[in-house]
């Protein structure tokens, strides 16, 4: 805490002045105005000019007091620049008495007598008064600013004389006859008329005291002509009288008789760039703003005078005041050349305005690439686009071109992928790209690619071709494809209809047949697309039919199939089915031929994805007619080794095959049409920035139209919603799915041994020992399954190709249907069920022992997160009513498949209003496939009254049970 000593201490710390006062303001009394009195400090001889408040008479007259005023107290209360710098000016003269003359002083003073409020001015007359007051001063008249100060040299034989002389409103007057005011003034007739140029201040004082003049000897008139009036006559007019005008003979015969040049010297002035505008007469450079005279000697060593031009140098300095707003009131100043700030010079909206403005005006610039810190180039771009048609591609050719500097379209690129302005040219100059060509050639970047300088875009990419480019750069055939692109690509309906190959063992639904001549037409045009229909809507058909197709165009007709290893065994199915004349040669396992010599024989080489990977240094070396992958969001991320690799192949053309072409978001998509249509949607980069984050992120809908457009003509996507007409209402389908190495290994050994015993005994002993049968027979079925369900002292990896062919289906299926699985062993469902829990997919589940099958019935149907339903055949063979589902996966053959038909029917039944596919998984090679011919060849077992293993007994004989293992 503080103590108190004194109160009066306190009220000095705590209280503000508390004496009555009034803010100033101009005209506050009725009788009251402001002057402004010119005056001299009493011991410092220095001008001061000072702002009063007077009383004013009636007659006019100032009385006293005359109360001196603060003339910042106006500045912060005006809004009028001129108003503004006329206080500035007053305060800087007001009380400064120690303050050395400078240019600025004179630049105050013409603010100050430009007297935008047209206050009354006096001067002190001191001989009254050496105070302030009403009798010690004079009223004087503001006059014009002088600008005529000149100067005459005249020859005296062996001396020159300079003489001085005023020249006030166009009329002259000697000096001795004049007063001077305080330095800076002259004053005639009560008018006082301030020096303009500051730099006349010492010769007016010089001669002054010197009022007959200077005289300077012919031996030292050479220096002070060199050194003084030379430079006097930037300023100031100097007249020879011994210096007589050139006569035709010596123009004709000197330098002088070539056209003057204009020219700009551009300099550093610490944080400014001089701009200093040049008239070049024969080898003289004369800057304009000055005064100088040109002069010249003859053979015989006679100086004569040439004038300058005028008119020329009028229009030059014309032109530059419309360049700059500064300039204008530059000029008022008594400097010789222009200025401006380093950072306002340096803005590309100006000095490339201005440099192009000077090279069209024939103006040479000096000095610019020497600025300090400077390497911008001075030239505006100027830039040629021209496009022309190529194979399958167009060409674009992107002429840059700063001066006589051409921009490499390396250059050019590496600075837009850097989204910078500044290009790199050989000179070591950095050249500014103008922004609307920016965002163009970010653009054209995006969708095409560099090949040496010229830019190649894919024609598949015609549509952004057309909108990116102006009409008057593209060459007529460009214009005419264009049209035929946007005709034919914008209805098809025009797509014309190819005969059905007759060696395709198959009749082709309509929806098919038209995917069938959708994928002819891209051919036409040598381009690839998406073949993205629905799973059960026969994309392999389609894709055989135009393999066949392919015959009619081309001799060699050898193309590549890249699938998944699950589906491997499915495809071979596929073509010995429907195309059994197509030669189909498989890479794919570790006894595959590494090379390519074999394939011209085949019309169909079929590997895996992994394969692929593996094999690609030879594979990439070998021209295919097409590739085609099927499930291929495999590649849909463009970081994975599937997808590089998949980049590397060649061939004529590319197709993707998938019933789930955006698993996850449009990136997807990009991964796998980047493959098929190259250049379609431009690079990663511009199809993440334009689309992807817009779409995925910020859910823009007409980035999404957009999109949807663009890609429209290359993906063909049909639902079974769509085609419903066309299809059965129950589909049924086989998905082959063949052992992996370890798991064909397990079985292959139980089989054996099981044939084995099989053989040994006869008819009559196999009905004896048909327990034993039976339990060989499930084993083996249960190994196809899982080679885990055998749960014997044996340990077995969890291998499983019908588990990783069911997820594969499942996490492409899930998201728009639900799903039934079934299975005769519960244990091959809690395999199942663990794998679902991994990957995060809700279920339910179904098996004996479930007490509250109705809730979760009604959960399976009702809940739309619970995709996916397990279910035991036993236990859900019957009674069950699950038509969301539209999806059903039978893991493992029943012999009797009206037992398999039952299950089905849990979907396809009264109230389902989808069709429902049906898909069987088999191992090929297997029991499997056993039980599906043996259901074909036995259509007895079929009835209703075989319902189990042992009844399977009683009408299979011994020779069917070794077929079943063979």
């Amino acid at each position: 805490m503080t103590n108190v000593e004194s109160v009066g201490t306190l009220q000095e710390q705590l209280l503000s002045n508390q004496e009555k006062s009034i803010p100033n303001n101009l005209g506050s009394g009725e009788n009251n105005e402001l002057i402004v009195v010119l005056r001299q400090y009493r011991f410092y001889k220095q001008l001061c000019i000072e702002l009063y408040e007077a009383s004013i008479t009636k007659d006019g007259k100032i009385k006293n007091p005359l109360i001196l005023t603060n003339p910042l107290d106006f500045v912060w209360k005006k809004d009028e620049p001129t108003e503004i710098k006329f206080f500035s000016g007053l305060t800087r003269f007001q009380n400064n008495p120690t303050a050395v003359k400078s240019v600025s002083d004179v630049e105050a003073l013409k603010a100050i007598l430009k007297n935008p409020l047209r206050l009354r001015f006096f001067y002190h007359n001191t001989e009254f008064s050496e105070n302030i007051v009403a009798g010690s001063v004079q009223p004087v008249l503001v006059g014009s600013v002088i600008d005529g100060v000149e100067l005459f040299v005249d020859k005296r034989e062996d001396f020159y004389e300079v003489n001085l002389q005023i020249r006030i409103d166009g009329k002259p007057h000697k000096l001795k006859e004049l007063k001077i005011l305080y330095d800076y003034f002259f004053l005639i007739s009560g008018t006082i008329h301030l020096m303009g140029n500051f730099h006349f201040l010492k010769p007016v004082q010089f001669f002054k005291k010197h009022p007959n003049g200077l005289r300077i000897h012919e031996a030292k008139y050479n220096e002070f002509q060199k050194n003084i009036l030379t430079k006097l006559e930037d300023r100031i007019n100097i007249f020879y009288s011994y210096l007589q005008p050139a006569t035709e003979e010596q123009i004709k015969e000197s330098d002088f008789n070539k056209p003057s040049e204009r020219l700009i010297y551009l300099s550093d002035l610490n944080t400014y760039v001089i701009i200093d505008p040049v008239m070049r007469y024969g080898n003289t450079d004369i800057p304009i703003l000055t005064k100088r005279q040109v002069y010249g000697t003859d053979d015989k060593g006679h100086l004569f005078a040439v004038k300058r031009n005028d008119q020329a140098e009028n229009q030059f300095t014309s032109l530059l005041l419309r360049q700059h707003p500064d300039f204008e009131e530059q000029l008022q100043t008594d400097l010789k050349y222009f200025y401006l700030h380093k950072e306002r010079f340096m803005d590309e909206d100006w000095f490339l305005n201005a440099f192009e403005e000077w090279e069209r005006q024939g103006i040479t610039v000096l000095g610019f690439n020497k600025l300090k810190d400077n390497k911008l180039n001075k030239n505006k771009a100027k830039v040629s686009i021209h496009v022309t048609s190529g194979t399958n591609w167009f060409n674009t050719e992107i002429d840059v071109r700063f001066g006589k500097k051409k921009v490499s379209l390396k250059q050019l690129k590496q600075s837009i992928r850097n989204k910078s302005k500044f290009v790199h040219l050989d000179d070591g100059t950095l050249g500014i790209l103008p922004e609307e060509w920016i965002e163009k050639f970010f653009k054209y970047f995006s969708i095409g690619e560099m090949i040496n300088e010229t830019l190649i875009t894919p024609k598949i990419n015609f549509s952004a071709v057309a909108q990116m480019y102006d009409a008057e750069v593209l060459d007529t055939e460009v214009k005419k494809e264009l049209e035929v692109f946007h005709s034919k690509f914008s209805n098809f309906d025009g797509i014309e209809e190819i005969t059905v190959p007759e060696t395709l063992n198959a009749a082709l639904r309509e929806y098919q047949k038209h995917g069938l001549n959708w994928l002819n037409f891209l051919d036409d045009y040598n381009f690839g697309g998406c073949l993205a229909d629905d799973m059960g809507l026969g994309k392999s058909i389609q894709v055989i039919a135009f393999i066949l197709s392919q015959r009619k165009k081309l001799q060699q007709n050898t193309n590549l199939l890249v699938v998944p290893t699950s589906l491997l065994f499915n495809w071979r199915a596929e073509v010995q089915k429907f195309a059994p004349s197509i030669k189909v040669h498989t890479v794919h396992g570790s006894d595959r031929t590494k090379g390519t010599e074999l394939f011209d024989g085949y019309e169909i080489i079929l590997t895996s994805y992994g394969t692929l990977v593996s094999d690609i240094n030879y594979l990439k070396n070998y021209v295919f007619n097409y590739i085609f992958l099927d499930e291929s969001q495999n590649i849909k991320n463009i970081e994975s080794q599937r997808y590089q690799a998949a980049r590397l192949l060649q061939s004529r053309n590319k197709v993707v095959i998938t019933g789930t072409p955006i698993e996850n978001n449009t990136q997807d998509l990009y991964g796998q049409l980047s493959f098929a249509c190259p250049g379609l949607l431009g690079s990663k980069e511009y199809f993440r920035d334009v689309y992807s984050i817009p779409i995925d992120k910020f859910k823009e809908r007409m980035r999404a139209m957009e999109l949807q457009q663009k890609v429209a003509p290359f993906i063909l996507r049909r639902t079974k919603k769509q085609v419903a007409t066309e299809l059965p209402e129950k589909t049924e389908m086989i998905l082959y799915c063949e052992m992996a190495p370890e798991q064909r290994k397990v079985y292959d050994s139980y089989e054996k041994e099981f044939r084995e015993f099989i053989s040994d005994k006869e008819e009559e002993e196999i009905k004896k020992t048909s327990m034993h049968v039976l339990k060989g027979l499930m084993r083996l079925r249960q190994i196809c399954n899982s080679p885990v369900l055998l749960e014997d002292e044996k340990l077995y990896a969890d291998a499983s190709s019908k588990i990783e062919m069911l997820m594969e289906q499942i996490e492409s299926k899930a998201n728009e249907h639900k799903i039934l699985i079934f299975s005769q062993f519960v244990s091959m469902l809690n395999l199942v069920q663990k794998e679902l829990k991994k990957r995060g997919v809700e279920y339910e589940y179904l098996t004996g022992s479930t007490r509250n099958r109705e809730s979760v019935v009604n959960n399976f149907q009702n809940n739309e997160n619970v995709r996916v339903f397990l279910i035991s055949l036993k236990a859900g063979g019957t009674g069950l009513n699950l038509t969301a589902a539209d999806y059903i996966y039978l893991i493992d053959p029943w012999w009797n498949p009206a037992v398999e038909n039952q299950a089905i029917d849990r979907s396809y039944r009264i109230g389902q209003k989808k069709n429902v596919m049906a898909i069987r998984l088999i191992c090929p090679g297997t029991i499997e496939e056993k039980i599906m011919k043996l259901q074909e060849s036995k259509k007895e077992l079929s009835g209703d009254l075989i319902r189990t293993d042992s009844s399977i007994l009683k009408s299979v004989t011994k020779k069917d049970l070794l077929s079943l293992l063979s």
